[in-house]
């Protein structure tokens, strides 16, 4: 917009003139709005529009009765959930596996990111990068069943090369000890590739000039890595880090309840799974709900704390 539909800078609140319109922000930029309007339609639908539904949590829902004429029970729900014996069980195992991935799968594509960036090849760049994006097309299914072929005690692969060795087998499957071992290193395999996609973005906006003047400055690879790389994306992996915190308490229902078995469920057994015992197979969908919300409530509360804490340092958060 030009300056002169403006105030003069010593009265910026008064308006000179007319501002340009929002039609005419539109029309300008339709293209733009366009290629926008997918996302927004997928938040509308899919997001904002089921959130309604959170209603459910604060009645004693009734599917024939609808949200509008089922009766209000206040916190009752909630009340009941605190008060379960498996409350304990599940926030400790819900917890547990949210810091696993923090702590394990959250620095990894970090790294693999900076090891393909040093990779100079791009044929065999092209090729890693492949190779480690195919595992995020498949699914949980076929990734539990390809870990049921090589850790089976009944055939599996690894596990009849371990007996060769030490003549004895290790039930990684069942044995509650495993458990979360074996999730984690299902995540890494199938995600990892692909948490590199947004890295190597941010990398590959790096000035080359840079690193240039590093080397003739007498600055190894090491130096560069930690003076120029790691800096030039520092915003990403906060803002990513802040993203990740709110799905914190997100376990992943299908990857967990295919990995269930009796023998490890003490260990296993999380919110997303316990939700849909009680939602869909028991039918207490009231319930079910106020597990979910609280879930939620708590991935708010850690988004708003990080991102506060990231702009007190400096950072600029995600809003």
């Amino acid at each position: 917009m030009r300056q002169d539909n403006y105030a003069p800078a010593g009265n910026p609140a008064i308006p000179k003139g007319k501002p340009v319109s929002l039609l005419r922000d539109l029309v300008r930029d339709k293209w733009l709005y366009l290629m926008l309007l997918p996302g927004i339609l997928y938040f509308f639908i899919f997001k904002y529009v089921p959130m309604y539904g959170v209603t459910m949590a604060f009645q004693d829902y009734r599917p024939h009765l609808g949200f509008l004429d089922s009766p209000w029970v206040g916190f009752k729900h909630f009340q009941r959930f605190f008060t379960e014996p498996q409350f304990g069980m599940l926030f400790r195992n819900t917890v547990i596996l949210a810091v696993y991935n923090l702590v394990f799968f959250f620095p990894l594509p970090i790294v693999l990111s900076l090891m393909l960036n040093e990779v100079r090849r791009a044929k065999f760049k092209s090729f890693v990068q492949t190779l480690v994006y195919i595992p995020h097309f498949v699914s949980w299914v076929v990734v539990v069943g390809i870990f049921y072929i090589l850790f089976t005690t009944e055939n599996g692969v690894l596990n009849e090369f371990l007996y060769a060795v030490t003549g004895k087998k290790i039930a990684f499957l069942l044995e509650p000890e495993w458990f979360r071992t074996m999730v984690i290193v299902q995540s890494i395999w199938k995600e990892v590739g692909w948490g590199t996609v947004i890295f190597l973005a941010a990398l590959a906006g790096v000035d080359l000039q840079q690193y240039e003047a590093a080397r003739i400055d007498g600055a190894g690879r090491w130096r560069q890595l930690w003076h120029i790389t790691l800096p030039a994306i520092r915003s990403t992996i906060v803002i990513l880090f802040i993203l990740r915190l709110g799905n914190f308490m997100d376990s992943g229902f299908e990857h967990i309840f295919l990995m269930l078995t009796p023998t490890n469920r003490e260990v296993g057994e999380v919110f997303d799974t316990y939700v849909y015992t009680k939602g869909m197979t028991q039918a207490q969908y009231s319930y079910s709900a106020a597990v979910g919300l609280f879930k939620s409530a708590i991935g708010l509360v850690l988004v708003l704390g990080s991102n506060w804490l990231a702009k007190k340092f400096g950072e600029e958060g995600i809003y």
